[in-house]
C-alpha cells in the first residue's frame, strides 16, 4: 500500500463508518425480485458470499480498504424509478468470469459467481463491468421501514461530495445522523468482503438456452447451481496472455 494510501485510509477512519451505497433495480432481463432470489441460491452454494453487479467503477480508495480489511458496509435500496427498457429486455445477455482483485490480478470468479448484465451499453458491446463481493450470514430478502437517508453521507474519497443524484453506486462516509424522513430504505444489506468492489473482465454472450437455464436455476441446491453456473460460463474466453496483462493497466 502507498504512503498516500495509508493517509488517506487513516483520514477516513477518523471520520466515521463507511458504507458503499447501490441503488438496485431490474437487469439482464431479470425483475429485481428475480435477481434478489438468485443472489440468494448463490449466497448459499459458496457458503455466504455472493457476487453483486453493478456499472460504476470501484471508488479509488476500495482496494485500500479491502487490503487493510476495513469493515465497510453494503446497503442496498430500491431505486426511486422505473428499470429501463434495455435492462428489462435486453437485445443480449452477458454473463462475466474474471475480475481484477486488490491487488490488481486478474482471476477467474468463483466457481459459485454468477454476474449478468445487458450485452451493450450506448457505445456498444460491454467489455467491462463491475461487481460488489459481498458476504451475509442471513437470507438475502428484500425488507422495508430501516430507513437510508444520502445526505447523511458524503463520498468517501476527493473533496467528500455530496452524493449525487446520478450516482447509482457509491462507496460513502457517514458525517450526520440519519433523518426520519429519509428518501430512501435499507431495502438489502450485507459487508464487503475479499477485494470489496471490483472490475469485471471476459464477458460472454448467452445463447437462448443458457438465459433459460439463467431465468430457471434460483432456489435449486448447491450442487446443481454449480452445474448450472459451470455451463452458462462455458466458452471460449477473451482474454489471452497480452490481453490479459493489459487489463491490469
Amino acid at each position: 500500500m502507498s504512503v498516500n494510501a495509508v493517509g488517506e485510509l487513516r483520514k477516513h477512519k477518523e471520520i466515521g463508518e463507511f458504507v458503499c451505497w447501490s441503488r438496485m433495480q431490474a437487469e439482464a432481463g431479470q425483475s429485481l425480485s428475480s435477481i434478489v432470489s438468485r443472489k440468494e441460491t448463490e449466497r448459499v452454494a459458496s457458503g455466504g458470499v455472493f457476487f453483486w453487479g453493478v456499472g460504476n467503477p470501484p471508488a479509488t480508495i476500495t482496494s485500500a480498504l479491502a487490503r487493510s480489511k476495513t469493515p465497510v458496509s453494503a446497503v442496498f435500496s430500491v431505486m426511486k424509478s422505473k428499470p429501463k427498457m434495455v435492462d428489462v429486455e435486453p437485445t443480449r445477455t452477458v454473463v462475466w468470469r474474471s475480475y481484477i482483485d486488490m491487488y490488481g490480478v486478474v482471476k477467474p470468479l468463483p466457481r459459485s459467481a454468477l454476474v449478468t448484465s445487458r450485452g451493450d451499453s450506448a457505445k456498444g458491446p460491454k467489455s467491462r463491468h463491475n461487481a460488489l463481493i459481498c458476504r451475509s450470514d442471513h437470507r438475502l430478502s428484500v425488507q422495508h421501514e430501516v430507513p437510508f437517508d444520502p445526505s447523511a453521507y458524503r463520498n468517501a474519497g476527493g473533496n467528500r461530495a455530496p452524493v449525487g443524484p446520478s450516482q447509482v453506486t457509491a462507496l460513502l462516509e457517514k458525517v450526520a445522523s440519519d433523518t426520519e424522513n429519509a428518501d430512501y430504505e435499507v431495502n438489502l444489506s450485507a459487508f464487503l468482503t475479499d477485494s470489496y468492489w471490483v472490475r469485471l473482465l471476459d464477458p460472454l454472450e448467452l445463447q437462448s438456452d443458457k438465459v433459460s437455464l439463467l431465468n430457471s436455476i434460483e432456489g435449486c441446491n448447491p450442487n446443481e447451481w454449480h452445474e448450472a453456473v459451470e455451463y452458462i460460463r462455458s466458452g471460449p474466453s477473451m482474454l489471452r496472455g497480452a490481453q490479459a496483462q493489459g487489463a491490469l493497466l
